[in-house]
């Protein structure tokens, strides 16, 4: 049986739980900090705490990254969970700029996605409708630098711009063909391809539900 918490320490506990639920990752030490009004040391404070009584499971001292774990300190689902960067956005229409940076975080479960440095990237456009990619979705990639015939694939063209297209080899160049009649396909020269990942999940939120 796990030791009790005192009522500061199930609040902290709470608030992590309800912001895990509603935005899919844990509250940044200053986000904490300032809901429930205390300071980043008494939050730092009560994680170390929670951890040593099992309730949650930290990746490293200071890694945003937490796991909760359900009673009586299960931690088989809670090693199921992982967190993967969200790097900028990347179009599903007209290619767009890539970019690099990191624009947040997903945790996904590490049974369905399982691999080394996943990323997602969030889709603008409609033209991959067809294989169930709406606009807004998060598509969860692999890191690949080759495809083969038919995967869907993130496409660096140009050394520039980002595309996620249906991939395919040809004799005189790369085809990428969108799942959309409304969008055209198009034949590149092999040298202004560089495959970047394979798009292996897709996550959707509320607003892609619209479609």
């Amino acid at each position: 049986m796990k030791p009790p918490l005192t009522p500061n320490q199930q609040k902290v506990l709470d608030f992590l739980k309800q912001t895990i639920k509603d935005t899919g990752m844990p509250p940044s030490l200053r986000a904490a900090a300032q809901n429930l009004s205390i300071s980043h040391a008494a939050v730092a404070q009560t994680l170390k705490t929670l951890e040593d009584k099992a309730y949650i499971k930290r990746e490293g001292r200071y890694s945003r990254t937490l796991h909760i774990l359900n009673p009586p300190g299960d931690i088989h689902i809670a090693r199921r969970q992982k967190q993967i960067p969200v790097i900028g956005s990347i179009t599903a229409g007209l290619p767009m700029y890539a970019q690099q940076e990191w624009d947040g975080s997903l945790l996904v479960d590490e049974k369905i996605y399982p691999g080394q440095n996943l990323f997602a990237l969030k889709i603008q456009g409609m033209s991959m409708k067809n294989a169930g990619i709406l606009d807004q979705d998060f598509a969860i990639c692999a890191p690949r630098q080759y495809a083969v015939d038919r995967e869907i694939v993130v496409a660096l063209l140009h050394h520039e711009e980002a595309t996620v297209k249906r991939f395919f080899l040809k004799k005189d160049g790369i085809e990428l063909r969108p799942e959309n009649p409304d969008f055209a396909t198009r034949i590149y020269p092999f040298d202004d391809v560089l495959i970047q990942g394979k798009v292996i999940g897709i996550i959707r939120g509320p607003a892609g539900m619209e479609f």
